[in-house]
């Protein structure tokens, strides 16, 4: 069976047990604090889970993209060192929300892997919890007992809370699990070692392929256990893993999820696939890093240096940096290997095939940036080498420097100190690599405690499309630590507050109690399905209903600027062209900025073009219009995009003003002409193929044009109102220029004779002619002479010890026949400029310091005289 064709089967074999089959979520996650990329097939049913959403439908199953790189997951530094580490993988899952549990969960599993897969039964394992006393919890005998429905209890093992009690995090939903292990060893390894004596002892060939997580229990931020109203099914197993077992191979690599990609590196280097090699590490490394490069960028994410970006960008050096060490790779060659990505897998994710054209360009960017990178860490290397040439060791701190400020790997760099008969210091590294994740930590270290129930919530409405005030009751509340402040976060049965999410920021206001109480909203975010109201403080009366107002002023400012990025979107598209897609935005109440595919820079004359259209649709005065209980494809229908990264439930709402049609969540206003004026305040570049503009509307932008107003009228004042102001300003340059070149010629006719003013006071020194500056003189021009006599005599020496600006100076130069000869002004400039307790630089033959001590300046003179002669 292909890849393909193990994918289908499992979707189909659970579409036949009644499940309904979903699409895979993106893979970056957005409007989830808690996580920066999808890590396992639940990631999309979280909500569920934690009782935040009601299910769809009850049994689903899906193959979900997943990437895990950091925090707990971290298999990064593994990635192609092994067979079967991989940063982006393909989760399969079957899930249950109150439905089955265990006897049908292991029966299926049972049934697939061994009747469709044919799977050989001697060869599987299964793993059941133990139980673990601190937390009150016995051995799942339940699952003991179905899986000896299927295997001799001497296949059935039990797994301590590590391997088999699944934790969605420190708090939450949890409960123990039952994996089921392959040996895909030789007849003959089996019959010297036991399958079961290799279980999770980390073989590379007894593996697990499905992880079955029976979800029964909370855990509360104290620690303590309760149970869930009702029991869930989560399965998750790797696609690639899979088809390991099935076609018979020894490595993920082996299998057609990647012999198509590792050809392409081959036929692209130039260089044979060894897989016991540094060579076959390196083909591996990309093979993988290419799938979550490509999917990341198509899902919405950039690389850059904060947070899910910066992850994706250090995938990616990753990547560059094993073909540049291994392979020869000295230009981009990872963009050219998007193509062969998209024949593997463009079927199961047409999106790839889709965005090929901006993923190419990102990659390729990001490509060259890290490739001078690179070849400027090469060059530091040289200096950090040539600096400890005597101990023959790379100190921790400068390893950490080129890794933390300039980007260089510290592998890298310990292969070019082994290459020189060097040693890094990686203790020292280490430490100073655990100094900044704690840094990290520190500053994104959150608290929270457990949620304090008032009243059985199952959902928060939200009215604040209609109303900025809503009667509504406390539902719950929690204290959260963050950087030693502490807030409280509240949820009501209903709001008008917008939750920060689809990059609009959120609602702030006030929930005021039934006794009169006023407590601020700080802000409200997203969180989990929750809308979440950050205060500073609980009311003391938490039973009765609450009045909650957005601050309606502030409301509008967000609603007319999200309004004006639709408008922006419609006229980008009208103006450069239906290529043009949304790929990002944020939305304040004081501006916003809008990112966007495009392939070059907006000039002046675009940019004034595109604010005249947006104006001009503000004028039209659109009225909203909206749909906000539709299915994905009817609004496709109407017109409305989808954005790729985005994820869309069951029912949408579209937003429609004019000929603008969208897919949205957000506020909005009630007709565009309340947004007043739009203008342009920002024009830059994102990432390859990615623009972006910053904006403002209404009172900030008639605030923007009267800034310009202002600064216009203050410059026409200075050319006294000249009616061509712009062509006075072009006089004034072209006339600076020519007093430019004037002031130069005369600083060479004045240097020229000072040259020659101080040729004529040489006298000779121990067999040396030696210049005395010993008065007031202009430093540049002292040095411009002194580099005249550098080049014009031989044997000559200019020692200068003068005061300029009240503070004093040095000055020493040697002829380049005496630089031959092995005298050194930068050395000898260093002695003397202890005298006037200051310091130098400069060349062997021409060096100047500055100091503090003006007394100084007769002894440093001396010494420059002694250093010069001797």
């Amino acid at each position: 069976m292909t890849v393909k064709e193990i994918r289908k089967t499992f979707t189909d074999f659970f579409a036949s047990k009644g499940h309904t089959i979903v699409p895979s979520a993106p893979m970056v996650v957005k409007n989830d604090p808690t996580l920066m990329f999808t890590n396992a097939g639940m990631n999309q049913f979280k909500d569920i889970f934690l009782g935040n959403a009601p299910a769809a439908a009850q049994r689903v199953a899906d193959s979900q993209k997943c990437l895990r790189v950091s925090g707990k997951h971290n298999d990064l530094e593994e990635v192609g060192h092994d067979t079967y580490h991989h940063t982006m993988f393909e989760m399969l899952g079957n899930w249950s929300f109150g439905d089955y549990f265990k006897k049908e969960a292991i029966a299926w599993a049972w049934e697939l892997l061994t009747e469709v897969y044919k799977l050989p039964k001697d060869r599987l394992y299964a793993t059941v919890f133990e139980g673990y006393a601190p937390d009150g919890l016995g051995a799942d005998e339940e699952a003991r007992a179905e899986w000896m429905k299927y295997l001799p209890a001497d296949r059935i093992l039990d797994g301590d809370k590590h391997d088999n009690f699944w934790e969605m995090g420190d708090t939450g939903p949890c409960g123990p699990c039952s994996e089921i292990h392959i040996d895909l060893r030789d007849d003959a390894e089996r019959a010297a070692i036991p399958g079961e004596q290799m279980v999770n002892k980390g073989h590379h060939l007894v593996i697990e392929i499905w992880n079955l997580v029976f979800m029964q229990f909370n855990r509360k931020a104290n620690g303590s256990l309760e149970p869930l109203p009702a029991k869930h099914v989560d399965t998750g197993m790797g696609l690639e893993r899979l088809c390991m077992a099935i076609q018979g191979k020894k490595s993920n690599y082996d299998t057609d999820v990647f012999t198509g990609m590792i050809g392409a590196i081959s036929r692209l280097s130039g260089v044979a696939y060894e897989s016991d090699t540094q060579i076959g590490v390196a083909m591996r490394v990309i093979a993988d890093h290419i799938r979550a490069i490509s999917f990341s960028i198509t899902d919405g994410q950039l690389p850059s240096n904060v947070k899910a970006g910066y992850v994706i960008r250090r995938i990616l050096r990753r990547a560059v940096r094993y073909g540049y060490t291994f392979l020869g790779f000295k230009e981009p060659f990872l963009c050219r290997l998007v193509p062969q990505l998209i024949a593997d897998m463009g079927e199961a994710y047409p999106e790839i095939k889709a965005q090929e054209q901006l993923v190419t360009r990102v990659i390729r960017e990001e490509e060259e940036a890290f490739l001078r990178t690179l070849d400027k860490g090469v060059k530091l290397m040289d200096n950090i080498l040539q600096k400890n040439r005597d101990s023959k060791i790379i100190g921790g701190v400068d390893a950490f420097t080129l890794y933390d400020t300039y980007g260089f790997p510290i592998d890298l760099t310990e292969l070019i100190a082994a290459e020189n008969g060097f040693t890094v210091d990686m203790d020292g590294f280490n430490v100073e690599l655990g100094k900044q994740k704690e840094r990290a930590r520190n500053a994104t270290a959150v608290e929270n405690g457990d949620w304090v129930e008032l009243h059985p919530f199952t959902s928060c409405e939200f009215t604040g499309y209609d109303t900025l005030e809503t009667e509504a009751q406390l539902m719950k509340y929690r204290t959260v630590k963050a950087k030693n402040k502490e807030l409280l976060q509240l949820v009501f049965d209903r709001t008008p507050f917008y939750g920060e999410m689809g990059g609009e920021v959120g609602d702030t206001g006030t929930a005021t109690s039934a006794s009169g109480e006023v407590v601020k909203i700080l802000n409200t975010v997203k969180e989990n399905n929750l809308t979440i109201h950050i205060a500073e403080r609980i009311p003391a009366d938490t039973q009765g209903h609450f009045t909650l107002q957005v601050d309606a002023a502030r409301r509008q400012k967000i609603a007319n600027n999200h309004t004006c990025t639709h408008l922006l979107h419609q006229a980008l598209r009208e103006i450069l062209g239906s290529h043009v897609e949304q790929k990002g935005s944020f939305v304040g109440d004081q501006y916003f900025r809008f990112d966007f595919s495009h392939f070059e820079r907006l000039g002046d004359d675009t940019i004034d073009v595109v604010e005249r259209r947006v104006n001009a649709l503000i004028r039209e005065n659109f009225p909203l219009c909206e749909n906000r209980n539709t299915t994905l494809e009817e609004a496709r229908k109407e017109g409305a995009m989808a954005l790729f990264g985005e994820k869309y439930g069951d029912k949408v709402r579209v937003v429609r003003f004019g000929d603008s049609v969208e897919l949205c969540g957000g506020c909005h206003t009630r007709a565009t002409g309340t947004i007043g004026l739009f203008k342009i305040t920002g024009e830059s570049a994102v990432a390859a193929g990615i623009r972006r503009i910053e904006a403002v509307t209404g009172l900030e932008a008639e605030m923007v044009v009267d800034s310009m107003e202002n600064a216009l009228r203050a410059a026409k004042a200075f050319f006294n109102n000249a009616p061509d102001l712009a062509g006075a300003i072009q006089k004034m340059i072209s006339e600076n220029d020519d007093y430019k070149k004037k002031m130069e010629d005369i600083f060479r006719e004045r240097t020229a004779l000072l040259k020659r003013d101080l040729l004529s006071k040489a006298r000779e020194i121990d067999g040396r002619r030696v210049i005395v500056v010993d008065y007031m003189v202009d430093p540049q021009m002292l040095r411009g002479a002194a580099l005249m006599l550098q080049n014009e005599t031989e044997n000559m020496i200019v020692a200068a010890a003068y005061e300029a600006g009240g503070k004093p100076q040095l000055l020493l130069m040697y002829s380049s026949d005496l630089v031959k000869a092995g005298k050194n002004a930068q050395a000898d400039v260093k002695e003397a400029a202890r005298s006037i307790q200051g310091g130098g630089g400069g060349q062997p033959g021409l060096s100047t310091a500055g100091g503090k001590n003006l007394a100084g300046l007769n002894d440093a003179l001396e010494t420059l005289i002694a250093c010069a002669t001797r």
